[in-house]
């Protein structure tokens, strides 16, 4: 059932909900305003809300016009606002800037249930706007959260006689002053997400995605802090573009005094025309204000956790077999694989690429997906037969965007490619892109799908895109395509989950290139880097858990050497690094030792027992001096327990090192901490050498969350590139 609704006065509207305000001005007729978007301001009336506005009305001095500039959350023009656009396009050359008037705005309830509490819980603001002039109708969904967060987006229809082309559509969200401090990230193959700082002065700072899909180095969140804020400390305005295709996001600091965070999808030239009555959507903006970068991840969090699709049983141990065999499928290698991970506590086995057509390397055979006869005589059903009667689900790999031109498929349907026209884009990875907004192309990857999921009790699906969209066109037209393709993608996913409803999907793409809140809509969980080298996934995870929750991101243990940068790891280090996330195994179990199958064994069975915890609980992170020092963990929502990784990253330049403190308990609370095995062989401890921690015992200490937090507890020596856990329990 909706929600109920009823008509906004046209007064400033007030939303409050998990800590944090937002004061909209929708008076004036225009569109509305940011009057406040941080810390929640209280039980404000309508004479205090009144004199807000007023007191934050700027003085009509050095603008382009006589009036004061206030800038709407789709700023325009007509309003005398010189900067970025929020609505780029023009019919015909002509009404290339709006002046839309307010015709209509309703307030509804929270869309979730409210904390029983009683605390303010937020709402929705819809806002209806026309511009005769250029004959478009505009809506503006405007809401806050129960979790605190924002979220927007827009319509735009044309309810002229003549097709408008549409180029852009911006949202934006203002920040004060006190933000000086940019934080966006980068990243490659193998090491995506990766942190940047700049500062945050006049001008325009852009992070375009031009790759058809997230990106590895998209902006991720484009965050706007106090000067050094942390983990734990600074205020901080962060935003997110929830959208898998190309996306543009930006901070926009004027000699106005006005400061603001925007987003939208990265049209490219000619993509959106619309036709008479025609819409565009724009991807949902989120935005999320926090004292600390803590705060503001756990608002993203526990929005998702709220979701009724979110994956809520215990998420299954799993084996994924690309670097254990590659595109070696043998059944008995492969049964063989499958007692191995059953034996050290595995639930769930996923065949990788390989399985089907002539896909006996990665140069061919994409786009014919029906299994194998030269590898598999008898069907599937010899291995899922197996694997299921060990008592494990059965996954598939499957990259259904993509076709090899070395393909049955293109050589049946090459206008089925994407292109500009007749020239086809430079492969990558010997692949092309199949054209998804094509209907008999959509029609018959979703009919292989189908037939794919009737025939075999898969339970999961590990869905790949490994390339850029380069010269996404539509044939025979050749018109830019990404956007039809992103929303074809959507629907794929979308009627297969329709057919299939118990079979989950992970979003993969050359490793973590595509991880969005819009793709996790449809997906159940991301794969956060094709990399498993502990070493760069103790930053590739922290920075992806920005974002989303721990079981949400695929974590698993390597090899002992890893695949991805040769370097060496014990296995506490690679298992201790997978244990903070949704836990699985990437190694030929075959070849392990049986000291390392007895440790991995004690590792899974660990997860086991925590993953209540790590799945529900809050993440944090601790502000250590020591940069070769990190202290990462997750906290029950109730403060009864948690769980810490203390992980070295390089030696430190201290010896002992300092203490540690452990953020995120009930600071009236006393707690029980102590190491919590099997990490807890600090193989590079002082006690190597006949030392020992004095505290660094089964017993270990009992200590207030407020003193754990504020004085903290005594590190032990690590070697580089090793971890120790410590548990806190309430007493």
């Amino acid at each position: 059932m909706a929600p109920p609704s009823a008509p906004l006065p046209p007064e400033v509207t007030h939303l409050r909900a998990g800590g944090v305000s937002l004061v909209l001005d929708p008076t004036g007729g225009t569109l509305p305003r940011v009057l406040h978007w941080g810390a929640d301001l209280g039980d404000l009336g309508p004479e205090e809300l009144r004199d807000l506005r007023l007191a934050r009305r700027p003085q009509p001095i050095g603008f382009s016009v006589d009036a004061p500039v206030e800038v709407a959350v789709l700023p325009e023009q007509s309003a005398g606002w010189l900067g970025t656009p929020g609505l780029v396009g023009n019919r015909g050359g002509r009404d290339f800037s709006t002046a839309f008037t307010v015709h209509g705005a309703t307030l509804s309830a929270a869309t979730r249930t409210p904390p029983a509490s009683g605390a303010p819980a937020g709402g929705t603001v819809t806002v209806l706007a026309h511009d005769t002039g250029a004959e478009l109708d505009l809506e503006l969904v405007i809401e806050l959260t129960v979790s605190g967060l924002v979220r927007q987006r827009a319509t735009v229809t044309n309810r002229g006689s003549s097709p408008f082309a549409l180029d852009a559509v911006n949202l934006t969200l203002p920040v004060p002053a006190v933000a000086t401090e940019l934080l966006d990230f980068t990243g490659h193959h193998l090491r995506e997400r990766s942190p940047q700082r700049t500062a945050f002065t006049q001008g325009l700072r852009v992070r375009e995605n031009r790759t058809g899909r997230t990106g590895y180095d998209s902006a991720h969140l484009l965050a706007a802090g106090t000067a050094g804020f942390g983990n734990r400390s600074g205020e901080i305005w962060a935003v997110h573009t929830a959208w898998s295709g190309n996306h543009r996001t930006f901070a926009e600091r004027t000699f106005h005094s006005v400061s603001l965070l925007g987003s939208g999808e990265l049209l490219l030239s000619g993509e959106v025309e619309l036709a008479p009555g025609e819409s565009y959507t724009s991807p949902w903006q989120y935005g999320s204000y926090g004292k600390g970068l803590d705060e503001v991840s756990a608002r993203f969090h526990r929005w998702l956790r709220a979701r009724p699709n979110h994956p809520s049983p215990p998420r299954p141990v799993t084996l994924n077999t690309w670097e254990a065999v590659y595109f070696d499928h043998d059944l008995d290698r492969l049964r063989r694989l499958a007692d191995a991970a059953a034996a050290v506590g595995a639930e769930r086995f996923v065949l990788d690429d390989g399985w089907f057509g002539s896909r006996r390397d990665d140069r061919r055979g994409l786009g014919d997906w029906y299994v194998s006869d030269e590898v598999w005589p008898d069907g599937l059903g010899p291995l899922t037969d197996h694997v299921t009667g060990l008592g494990m689900q059965f996954g598939i790999w499957v990259e259904p965007e993509m076709i090899n031109e070395d393909s049955e498929l293109a050589r049946a349907h090459p206008d089925w490619i994407m292109a500009t026209g007749d020239r086809l884009p430079g492969a990558a990875r010997s692949q092309q892109v199949l054209d998804l907004a094509r209907p008999e192309a959509f029609a018959h990857i979703l009919r292989r799908l189908d037939e794919l999921l009737d025939a075999y009790p898969i339970s999961y699906l590990k869905w790949d895109h490994n390339r850029d969209l380069v010269e996404a066109g539509h044939r025979p037209t050749g018109r830019a395509g990404v956007h039809g393709q992103t929303l074809a993608v959507y629907r794929l996913m979308d009627e297969l989950r329709r057919r299939h409803p118990g079979v989950e999907i992970e979003s993969c793409s050359s490793g973590g290139g595509r991880v969005d809140l819009e793709i996790l809509q449809r997906t159940d969980r991301v794969w956060v880097s094709d990399c498993i080298d502990a070493l760069e996934r103790q930053q590739i995870q922290r920075w992806t858990g920005a974002l989303i929750p721990p079981e949400l991101m695929g974590t698993h243990v390597g090899s002992g050497t890893s695949h991805t940068t040769g370097r060496r790891h014990p296995i506490d280090f690679r298992a201790g690094t997978a244990l903070f996330g949704h836990f699985g195994i990437e190694w030929d179990l075959t070849e392990a030792s049986p000291e390392d199958l007895a440790r991995l064994t004690e590792w899974v069975a660990l997860h086991k027992e925590l993953r209540g915890l790590l799945h529900t609980g809050t993440s944090v992170h601790a502000d250590h001096p020591d940069p070769a020092y990190h202290l990462h963990g997750v906290v029950a929502e109730d403060g009864s327990d948690a769980v810490y990784a203390l992980v070295a990253t390089a030696s430190s330049e201290l010896y002992p090192p300092g203490p540690v403190r452990l953020p995120g308990l009930d600071p009236d609370a006393v707690y029980r901490v102590r190491p919590q095995p099997p990490g807890d062989l600090p193989d590079g401890n002082a006690h190597h050498w006949g030392a020992h921690l004095p505290w660094w015992t089964p017993e270990g200490v009992r200590l207030p969350g407020r003193v754990l937090d504020g004085a903290g507890l005594q590190a032990p020596v690590l070697y580089p590139e090793r971890l120790v856990l410590l548990r806190a329990t309430r007493v």
